[in-house]
């Protein structure tokens, strides 16, 4: 990472804040998206960039923040605030068209709130790479589609999950986290581990072999689904329309 910007990244409670200090330009905000991005991987409840500190260089860079904002509306549905710019950076923000997606506040506290207020419903569980883990995935899915009043996705989201979660136990071998997030219009399901391989493309031998039909039945039930560095790991996600 460039010695002109500094990323501080902390999580306070369900928010992650990001505090950005430097001089931002075309060349830094390669980092500040790197940072960004696997931040929004790991599906806060919200994402705060804290801007008070920085100074911006090339107002052409403060394209990073909308790249951002926009991917994260699509996966994982995490709403980003921007917070604190400093007079001229506000100006420019005001100004500039791609950013305006961007919501900003005055500080942190009032884009901590502002970001918490639209989070979308977000249900999540910590799991160990055993034998029972598949059922326990599809027992989340069950409480997540009776509480958001979807039970029509129970059997599909259940089947797409149970696949990602018997991909960790099967391939991974390491802890996970599995979160469920509805968004409309889709309802949203992933699975981070410990194990930075990308997912195996299903191969005959997979489909196979039991426990199902590896992640060709991702692919049959999902709108896409992809896979994301998150960590010393990864997260695989998948999005299934919820009308």
């Amino acid at each position: 990472m460039s010695t002109r910007i500094r990323c501080e990244v902390r999580d306070e409670s369900a928010v992650t804040v990001v505090r950005l200090a430097g001089a931002l330009d075309l060349a830094t905000m390669r980092s500040v998206h790197t940072v960004l991005d696997r931040c929004l991987a790991a599906q806060p409840d919200a994402l705060v960039v804290d801007l008070e500190k920085l100074d911006v260089a090339d107002p052409l860079a403060l394209s990073v923040f909308a790249a951002a904002a926009r991917r994260a509306a699509d996966w994982p549905a995490v709403p980003m605030v921007l917070s604190a710019p400093p007079p001229e950076t506000a100006a420019w923000l005001a100004e500039t068209t791609a950013c305006r997606v961007v919501p900003v506040r005055r500080d942190c506290a009032e884009a901590a709130a502002l970001a918490g207020a639209v989070a979308a419903p977000r249900l999540r569980a910590r799991l160990e790479p055993v034998a029972g883990a598949c059922r326990r995935a599809r027992e989340l899915v069950t409480d997540a589609c009776a509480r958001w009043n979807i039970p029509e996705l129970a059997g599909p989201a259940s089947l797409v999950l149970s696949e990602l979660v018997g991909n960790v136990v099967r391939h991974a071998g390491t802890p996970m986290q599995v979160t469920l997030t509805l968004r409309r219009p889709y309802l949203r399901v992933a699975v981070m581990d410990g194990s930075p391989t990308d997912p195996r493309a299903a191969t005959d031998r997979d489909l196979r072999a039991e426990g199902g039909r590896g992640l060709m039945l991702v692919r049959e039930l999902t709108q896409r689904w992809g896979s994301s560095p998150a960590g010393a790991g990864k997260v695989v996600w998948a999005m299934l329309p919820a009308n």
